[in-house]
């Protein structure tokens, strides 16, 4: 009768330890990327009574086996610019106060004093910071992620620039010249901005042939006089139209040279390239019997600017936008990809840890090597299923219940026994 008590506490222990599993499970679901826990039992090895099979007596349950679950959690939106959600497989690499790598799937990320990403317990979130040339080598070693803050984005000199526009080719007659008239502004070294005109000028005797010249205002110019302008060209050039109104590419697609040198604001010469053709060939100009019109001007240059925002991305950039909505690529986050993620070892504040069973992590880009997708924006929910949880309650308290019964029935029976000594 006493391995009757040992079988019976033997599922008192598990089914106690199976409802902590399942209590810390809910206890979780509210947490971010927590991922709980499935309870496994396994019986202890039989005696034999006999010779026969049908004669074997179980000793009981072992201590029930925890086994992580690493499915998908719910994926909701986040206002916080610098959350970010696994889609898919991998981890999310961070280093402990103690320089010890550790991975993660809860993405809701902060910033500290010195600029560092950490997770909201202090572990520094690992990626690839941009170098200086605008390129981030995801094949290098991680390292932490510093964001800017409070910085100023230089000023970027125009170097290119283009309109698109209508030229009207019903040439005036008489003395009155058919002429049109584009501006376009552009930025020097220093961040100034400086009016150019655009002037078209359409030929007398062949009316889809123009004639242009690129002018600044003489005030802009060292020893310029104010309320004239001053021609940007070596000397004026033409355009030539198709019959269809569109822009012949007779005189090949080259962009147009335009130099401003001796600014008078002490900014460096600009050497600027006036695009008439867009990158598949396309005419920037058109000759339609419409009036003639400036529908749109673009220019490369950009004046300094105030750092606005910093937010994870999609695809697990981190970007900078300033006040001049001009973006910045920061850094990109990094992820690890391991082959057998139950083995991992949980180390509290949402972090796993690589225990002797888990495979070599593969830390790469998102949506590379089997890696999910990073969304930025979002948070994962805890994976934890309150329906699934609840059952698993009563099944595991009418299974203690039933174990109880049994110690009471042995109890029972030893004192009838002990009855019939006496």
């Amino acid at each position: 009768m006493s391995s009757v008590f040992s079988i019976a506490l033997s599922s008192l222990q598990a089914e106690s330890d199976a409802i902590n599993t399942t209590g810390n499970n809910l206890a979780n679901m509210n947490t971010d990327g927590f991922k709980g826990s499935d309870v496994d039992f396994k019986d202890l090895f039989s005696q034999s009574l006999g010779s026969l099979s049908n004669s074997q007596t179980g000793l009981g349950v072992s201590v029930p086996i925890n086994n992580q679950n690493f499915t998908q959690g719910a994926l909701q939106s986040s206002t916080a610019p610098l959350s970010a959600a696994i889609q898919g497989n991998g981890f999310f690499v961070v280093n402990s106060a103690s320089n010890q790598q550790l991975f993660t799937r809860d993405g809701n990320f902060t910033q500290n004093s010195a600029g560092v990403l950490q997770t909201q317990t202090g572990e520094d979130v690992q990626g690839w910071m941009v170098s200086a040339n605008g390129t981030i080598n995801t094949s290098g070693p991680t390292g932490d992620i510093v964001l800017p803050a409070g910085t100023t984005l230089p000023p970027t000199a125009t170097q290119n620039f283009s309109i698109t526009a209508n030229l009207d080719p019903q040439a005036a007659s008489g003395a009155t010249t058919n002429t049109f008239s584009a501006p376009v502004q552009v930025v020097d070294s220093l961040g100034n901005t400086h009016n150019l005109t655009i002037t078209f000028t359409q030929s007398a005797t062949s009316p889809n042939t123009w004639s242009y010249d690129v002018t600044i205002p003489g005030g802009d110019l060292t020893g310029g006089a104010a309320g004239t302008q001053q021609s940007l060209l070596a000397a004026p050039g033409t355009v030539t139209f198709n019959s269809n109104g569109t822009l012949s590419t007779a005189g090949g697609t080259a962009p147009v040279a335009v130099n401003i040198n001796g600014l008078a604001d002490g900014a460096a010469n600009m050497s600027m390239k006036w695009g008439l053709f867009d990158s598949s060939g396309t005419g920037q100009l058109t000759d339609y019997a419409q009036t003639s019109s400036l529908a749109s001007s673009t220019q490369d240059g950009s004046q300094p600017a105030q750092l606005n925002s910093v937010a994870i991305q999609t695809g697990g950039q981190v970007v900078a936008t300033y006040s001049n909505g001009q973006q910045t690529i920061e850094a990109q986050l990094a992820m690890a990809a391991i082959q057998n993620p139950t083995s991992l070892q949980s180390v509290g504040n949402n972090n796993f840890a690589a225990s002797t069973l888990t495979a070599s992590p593969a830390v790469g880009a998102p949506q590379t090597g089997g890696r999910g997708q990073i969304l930025g924006g979002s948070l994962e929910s805890s994976n934890v299923d309150m329906a699934t949880q609840f059952t698993n309650l009563i099944v595991y308290q009418s299974a203690y219940q039933a174990s109880s019964r049994v110690i009471s029935t042995a109890n029972n029976i030893d004192q009838d026994l002990m009855q019939l000594i006496h």
